[in-house]
């Protein structure tokens, strides 16, 4: 990783629940520009040129070259005719509003390079940080295949912390899904096509497992509830093992446990990493969140300046 960066995807939970229909090509270019927002750590305007290349996208996603330059160019086409809507609550009422991705779009050939520039409709809610946000990381949908399974995991995520997810009606549902109403119309079709595919793929190769409970009104589904966990690694299995003045031997910052729990502590209250928290997170919970990155190597380097900014003394 030419960064060392965490490629966080965060985005306004508004736009997560918005009801739009993109394609698995589409979800990840928007994914890898939110990124290229991350890392440019500026402020973004609506005349902000975002360069998305062939090159990112074949990294990401563990594909050919080829077929990197061909899904930009697909991309390119499907994300400038999409819409998405969402519901806005004022004084005067309920406001539905419509909004496109992207007021332009280029494909250069020569270089296998998108030039895009978002609406300033989706700009805000990328970057009001400062409000209920959902955040994951780039690598965790990678592996996904499935559009549903994409959009399914972005809708739960967000529950992590309760475990699990308010009632989702069926309607609701299907529409965040990106379902058109002529599609999967009969429930059994839906739920072992759409559904339950998703939900293995998900349990399969993210970092969270979910399960779905359907409650019913009479003999109709009225929706779903997801349940949530979070995949034990082998590092969380290593760590019950240990005494709390073992040394780390996972994360290369020579931390005894103890440390790593007082320091995940003093990160989680830092004004410079509050925009990483979960969704609902409070400070306990975002502490035990960057306990378990301090584990692992590559997101422990992520958090060596910080570390220095609350007085760790590193050995190296």
């Amino acid at each position: 990783n030419m960064t060392n960066k965490r490629n966080l995807v965060v985005k306004d939970n508004t736009l997560i629940n918005a009801s739009y229909r993109l394609g698995l090509v589409e979800q990840r270019l928007l994914l890898l520009a939110v990124v290229a927002i991350r890392q440019q750590g500026q402020k973004i305007t609506a005349d902000t040129k975002i360069s998305l290349h062939a090159e990112s996208y074949k990294e990401h996603f563990g594909v050919s070259r080829q077929v990197a330059y061909q899904a930009l160019k697909d991309g390119c086409d499907g994300i400038f005719g999409r819409e998405y809507s969402y519901k806005d609550i004022t004084e005067q009422g309920e406001r539905v509003v419509r909004s496109h991705w992207v007021s332009q779009i280029a494909y250069i050939e020569q270089t296998a390079t998108v030039e895009l520039y978002f609406t300033p409709d989706v700009l805000a809610k990328i970057t009001e940080l400062e409000k209920h946000f959902t955040q994951y990381e780039l690598e965790r949908v990678a592996k996904l295949n499935s559009k549903y399974a994409v959009r399914l995991y972005e809708i739960v995520i967000s529950w992590r912390n309760k475990g699990k997810t308010d009632l989702i009606s069926l309607d609701d549902l299907r529409e965040r899904l990106g379902l058109l109403p002529d599609e999967y119309t009969l429930t059994h079709n839906f739920k072992s096509r759409v559904l339950e595919k998703s939900i293995d793929e998900i349990n399969e190769k993210t970092d969270i497992k979910i399960s779905y409970e359907q409650h019913k009104q009479g003999r109709n589904i009225k929706g779903f509830t997801f349940a949530i966990k979070t995949h034990k690694n082998k590092t969380d299995k290593a760590d019950n093992q240990r005494d709390g003045n073992t040394i780390d031997a996972f994360s290369s910052l020579g931390m005894t446990d103890k440390q790593r729990q007082m320091f995940a502590s003093k990160l989680s209250q830092l004004p410079q990493l509050g925009h990483l928290a979960p969704a609902g997170a409070d400070y306990a919970d975002f502490a035990r969140w960057i306990e378990q990155d301090l584990l692992d190597p590559e997101r422990a380097s992520f958090y060596r300046p910080y570390l220095a900014m609350v007085g760790y003394k590193f050995k190296d």
